[in-house]
């Protein structure tokens, strides 16, 4: 598979897995007996404790664990040394408003 479309890939997935997962703004909300609370707000206003979807977001969860923090911090860093595409920009604001 050529690297461009090792891309491609990559994201048609994680976009599939997404589309299956808890939908929504997903949040920490103090603890839920002795784990944090994770609600996600969805579209229509409501909201769902996430820990309440196991079945949707447990894969989630496992995709983005922190074994993606070093490659995708070095990708942040090789994509800051060339003219930044709106893509990268998007993706670091998101991923700077969720850190706080």
């Amino acid at each position: 598979m050529d690297p461009s479309e090792l891309l491609r890939t990559a994201a048609t997935r994680l976009e599939t897995l997404a589309a299956r997962t808890t939908p929504g703004d997903w949040r920490t909300a103090g603890l839920l007996a002795t784990r944090p609370e994770v609600v996600a707000t969805l579209a229509g206003g409501g909201t769902e404790h996430v820990a309440e979807a196991r079945a949707a977001t447990g894969t989630w969860i496992a995709a983005l664990s922190p074994a993606l923090a070093a490659p995708l911090a070095a990708w942040l860093r090789a994509a800051a040394d060339d003219p930044v595409t709106p893509e990268a920009e998007a993706f670091a604001r998101a991923l700077l408003s969720r850190l706080g």
